[in-house]
């Protein structure tokens, strides 16, 4: 079985993007969201993920480029203490990270507390995963998991393009698929750990290496490569207004493109679509 879950990240990033992702899932070919906890149209995203019980909902874990759950982030290791905020890039964040600047249980903590917001408001999470896929480090998967686990979730991202979804990629800068292939390199240590903690995850996921140039073309290409298993397709759908111009992405006129594109997927015969709520329904791990 070709089983797809179409998730958009960025619930509640503004209100034209969480009306994108509503309007895609109504329109029966958008399966999923992952829902920050602490965004500027965080509050009207927990309204529609509780008005809305056949879109799945995870919890976006932000540990960088955004604004912390926990008060007195002053003393966290992932604060950076010129602007009181998450550090801003991936390029702040990463050599801290890797040089054990960055602490296992702040991070543990900020996971679990963006997590147990959206559980107070009612929001049924059904699987995690991080903002700029900081999760595919070991050193933020074991306290990510552990904060999940903690919370009663126990299925994560698996944020590892295949090598077929690379080629089925059309127009993918040469740099990009070089950026992917090596970062493909951490995807075995993922697995363990997964494993490990007893989560489940998809057999990988599509849409990564297209981030920002995810067109009709691509969403066609990528539904007609996928072979038997468990796919994600990660999008970042919405609409782009001032909101969206305000919101320090580099997503915008991109949200458009993939809103449109994945029309593609409507009535796509061969293709099973599911959110991560099927890992409850059917409790196997893939690995």
């Amino acid at each position: 079985m070709r089983r797809l879950i179409v998730n958009a990240d960025d619930f509640g990033l503004t209100a034209g993007v969480n009306r994108a992702i509503i309007e895609l899932h109504r329109a029966g070919v958008l399966t999923s969201a992952t829902l920050m906890a602490n965004a500027a149209a965080t509050s009207e995203a927990i309204e529609l993920a509780r008005s809305t019980p056949t879109l799945g909902v995870g919890c976006h874990v932000v540990l960088v480029d955004g604004v912390p759950v926990l008060d007195g982030g002053q003393q966290s290791s992932l604060i950076d203490r010129k602007t009181g905020q998450l550090y801003r890039t991936l390029g702040q964040f990463l050599p801290r990270l890797l040089a054990g600047g960055i602490r296992s249980g702040d991070i543990e903590a900020e996971a679990y507390a963006q997590i147990a917001r959206l559980q107070e408001f009612g929001v049924r999470v059904t699987h995690v995963d991080t903002h700029k896929h900081t999760h595919m480090f070991p050193a933020v998967l074991r306290p990510l998991l552990r904060a999940a686990r903690a919370c009663n979730v126990r299925v994560v991202r698996n944020p590892f393009e295949p090598e077929w979804s690379v080629q089925a990629t059309p127009g993918a800068p040469a740099v990009r698929k070089w950026e992917v292939g090596l970062l493909r390199r951490l995807e075995p240590a993922f697995r363990r750990i997964v494993r490990e903690e007893g989560f489940a995850t998809t057999d990988g996921a599509m849409g990564v290496l297209a981030t920002g140039t995810l067109d009709t073309s691509a969403v066609t290409s990528l539904a007609t490569a996928m072979p038997e298993g468990t796919f994600e397709l990660v999008t970042h759908p919405g609409y782009n207004d001032a909101d969206l111009a305000h919101a320090h992405t580099r997503l915008l006129a991109s949200r458009e493109t993939e809103r449109a594109a994945l029309s593609a997927l409507k009535g796509r015969a061969g293709l099973s679509m599911a959110s991560f709520a099927a890992f409850d329904e059917h409790p196997v791990k893939i690995f």
